[in-house]
């Protein structure tokens, strides 16, 4: 079995806001004009890694299914007339790392993770092995229009982030411990963000080979 505890926890439910909409909420979270060189999802994922406090000797787990996926359509809807500003914007630097870069952060180490088929349960699984005393592990998405359809964005926008030790400290949040199972039931991002969100436990299968045990102080 594998454990950590949850020391920290931040998350942001966007939901339908606009990047403007975001950017007026979050601003006071980053440098005096810094949002407006960020993306929504570097917005509400950046807000909520400044709030746990990133230390050098940190590890950061970073996992989104498809990033930037707003700031993308933004860029193709430009086109005949190619925008190189909005490109820029597509091919901004990870959510994790525009909030990083803002604040001049440095970490131990990172991983990033995409994709859809076992995501959360791959970003866990590097969090709970990464050999640091304190991980952050981090996500997101941004809500796209037109690629929902073609089920290349999420419907929703959210971001989160979470201290995870391996002691248990004093007083934890909760507590996460992955076990081998031979379920084949998958956890998607925007429900591992809700369980997250609404603090709910769960004791069940989130990947081929995975359960997850979630329980709150």
């Amino acid at each position: 079995m594998l454990e950590r505890f949850i020391q920290l926890l931040h998350t942001d439910d966007a939901g339908s806001e606009t990047l403007a909409e975001t950017r007026e909420r979050l601003k006071g979270s980053f440098a005096l004009g810094a949002t407006r060189r960020m993306t929504q999802l570097g917005m509400v994922v950046g807000s909520a890694i400044n709030k746990l406090e990133p230390l050098a000797t940190d590890t950061l787990v970073y996992a989104s299914t498809f990033a930037e996926s707003r700031s993308l359509e933004s860029y193709l809807d430009s086109f005949p007339t190619a925008s190189p500003t909005l490109f820029q914007t597509s091919i901004h630097p990870s959510g994790a790392q525009q909030a990083l870069i803002g604040r001049q952060r440095s970490l131990g180490e990172v991983f990033s993770h995409s994709g859809v088929e076992q995501m959360p349960a791959q970003a866990l699984l590097t969090a709970m092995l990464a050999p640091a005393a304190r991980v952050i592990l981090c996500g997101g998405e941004e809500r796209g229009t037109w690629l929902v359809d073609f089920q290349s964005a999420q419907d929703r926008t959210f971001g989160y982030a979470l201290a995870l030790t391996r002691e248990s400290g004093p007083a934890p949040l909760g507590r996460l411990a992955l076990l081998s199972s031979e379920e084949t039931s998958r956890l998607t991002p925007a429900a591992w963000f809700d369980l997250l969100h609404q603090r709910r436990a769960l004791d069940g299968p989130i990947a081929l080979g995975w359960r997850l045990q979630l329980n709150w102080s």
